[in-house]
């Protein structure tokens, strides 16, 4: 675990949460009309649910409400299943990344992931001076698992990490694949499953990798309250696993999460499935019209699976992103492995609307 000295030489390599965030940030001064397509947030609010139960809770804030958490952890197991011994509670899914990270990877035992991907799990175990792996991603630009696997066994165990889908690229890892590696996991190696993104796929070739906690495999799955429940800036979110793995990770968390973000998801939960299907029917029908629309100008994409997607410009993407600002578009940050791609957001249809505007007059010029 992290002394404070540790900690301190975190924030100055700019690798705490709340770097990462800002990795959304666009660099640049930003028109007041600015529509904001970078950081994969739900383009609405919390369901009203949430809003009026925080609003209520905002008056007991001035106690800390410790003893209302056993209950919340049990009905957020309860919502998948689960015991509450089986999940983990953190600040957002990172948390529970960086506490199996911590777990689960050392000098002598590697971070293995595909490359790119989200990047708070790799850069953390670098930081910390632990072995990181990256694998290339296949010409379709998804994950080898049989790659991940064999870079395990040369290593004599690991933590494998998947993004599912991931993240930048919105591509997904199939069912079919998921269970080929977990079956074939080699010995002292442990697999991280990061659904954040999973509500928004709709493709019957992805499903999540909960049965694989229920059946006692090495497999941990990390979800957020950021994404689809549009809880972003409430930073909630929890990792499941065997007890045993979860008492692992449990002397990294920080401490408990607001108690007003714990009873906006209880709230959230009550409404059932149907919630996510409103929202994911939402951002399905946005997101064909944008490939409908990028598809008739013949500007290429890598088929989304997720809330973003990201599109070939031929420029450089940090060019096109101080050039879309200008317009009033945010869009996100470059990553380096694909520099020709900018990664956008799925907003709402008169945001998404302005984009096609401002993208098309740029390529055009």
């Amino acid at each position: 675990m992290f002394s404070r000295r540790g900690f301190a030489a975190m924030i100055a390599a700019g690798l705490t949460e709340a770097a990462f965030a800002q990795r959304a940030a666009v660099p640049g001064t930003a028109p007041a009309d600015t529509v904001w397509l970078n950081g994969n947030e739900f383009p609405e609010g919390p369901p009203k649910e949430s809003i009026e139960v925080m609003a209520r809770a905002i008056h007991e804030s001035n106690r800390y409400h410790y003893q209302e958490f056993p209950a919340f952890y049990g009905s957020l197991a309860a919502s998948q299943g689960l015991r509450a011994e089986q999940i983990l509670v953190g600040a957002g899914s990172s948390e529970i990344l960086h506490a199996a990270v911590d777990a689960f990877t050392s000098p002598t035992i590697p971070f293995i992931t595909p490359w790119p991907t989200y990047e708070a799990a790799p850069e953390l175990a670098e930081f910390a001076g632990h072995r990181v792996i990256k694998t290339p991603l296949t010409p379709a630009r998804s994950f080898d698992v049989h790659r991940l696997a064999e870079e395990a066994e040369k290593a004599g165990g690991g933590l494998i990490y998947l993004c599912n889908p991931n993240n930048p690229t919105s591509t997904v890892t199939t069912h079919d694949e998921v269970a080929w590696l977990v079956a074939n996991l080699p010995q002292n190696t442990y697999l991280l499953v990061d659904e954040a993104y999973l509500h928004y796929a709709t493709s019957p070739e992805v499903t999540t990798a909960m049965p694989y906690v229920k059946s006692d495999k090495n497999v941990i799955v990390s979800r957020t309250f950021s994404k689809i429940y549009a809880m972003a800036g409430l930073r909630v979110g929890y990792g499941a696993a065997r007890p045993d793995l979860i008492a692992r990770m449990a002397p990294y968390r920080n401490n408990v999460i607001s108690f007003v973000s714990a009873r906006a998801v209880l709230a959230a939960l009550d409404l059932g499935p149907k919630l996510i299907e409103e929202r994911r029917a939402k951002i399905d029908h946005t997101r064909a019209e944008l490939c409908s629309w990028l598809e008739s100008k013949g500007i290429g994409f890598i088929r989304p699976h997720a809330n973003f997607v990201m599109i070939e410009t031929g420029h450089p993407a940090g060019e096109m992103q101080s050039r879309m600002l200008a317009q009033g578009v945010g869009i996100g940050r470059p990553f380096p492995a694909l520099p020709t791609m900018i990664r956008i957001s799925i907003g709402t249809d008169a945001e998404m609307a302005k984009f096609r505007r401002v993208l098309w007059e740029l390529m055009a010029a």
